[in-house]
This record gives C-alpha cells, structure tokens and sequence, in this order.
C-alpha cells in the first residue's frame, strides 16, 4: 500500500499542509503514524477523500463531459482564426485552442477565471 506524507498529501490535493492536518485532526481523513512517529495517509484513504470531494464540488452542467477544471486564464494570443488560450489550474497548465470568436465572446485575458472542460477519448496514464 502507498502511504503519503502530509505535504505529499497537501500537493496533491491542491491544499496546504495546515488544510490537511486539520482534515486529519478533525476526522475527515485517515492518517496513521509510521515507524519514526511521522503522520501519513494512507493511499485507499487519500484517493477516497479526493473522490469524495470532486463529487461534493461537482455540479450538473448538462455536459456529457466530466473533466473540468477551474482556474485563471494566464495567456491569450488571437490569430487570424483561432486563440491559443493558457489555463493555470492549481499546479496545472491547460493549453487550449479555441476559435477567437469565442475568446473574444467570453472576454478570454489574463487575469479572468476560466473552467477547462475536457472530453477526450485518449488518456495516458503515467506514474512519477
């Protein structure tokens, strides 16, 4: 079983290690103590929690698609035809191309929160 350290944790779930304590301290998330007294979290425990919370947080949006991610539009470039369009999602960048029609429709610049919403039919799965 993987077991996660508190900041590992933290990262992960796009919070601070104080969040995490506290989720721990108030019985929301399991932790338990490794061989030097250390908390960790154990893997089954942080990825139920993390299901958990996409699903509190997730609200009905008609859409078939189920991969959103909010965040604040970092760079727009306009062409001709098409917007090159960056995301910073958490720890995440999200390049997108969009027509500059709809950069422009929904006011895309630097600086304007924005949901990457994605539907693919091929993920690659990796591990560290």
């Amino acid at each position: 079983m993987h077991a996660y350290r508190i900041g590992d944790a933290a990262a992960l779930l796009g919070v601070s290690a104080d969040t995490v304590r506290r989720l721990v301290d108030g019985g929301k998330l399991t932790a338990e103590r490794d061989g030097i007294g250390r908390r960790i979290i154990p893997g089954p425990a942080l990825a139920a929690y993390a299901r958990h919370l996409h699903r509190a947080e997730r609200e009905s949006t008609g859409s078939s698609a189920r991969n959103r991610f909010s965040g604040i539009v970092t760079e727009v470039i306009l062409g001709d035809v098409s917007a090159q369009v960056e995301i910073q999602a958490g720890p995440f960048r999200v390049p997108a191309m969009v027509s500059r029609e709809s950069a422009e429709e929904l006011r895309l610049e630097p600086g304007v929160p924005a949901v990457a919403v994605i539907k693919s039919t091929n993920v690659v799965v990796d591990r560290p």
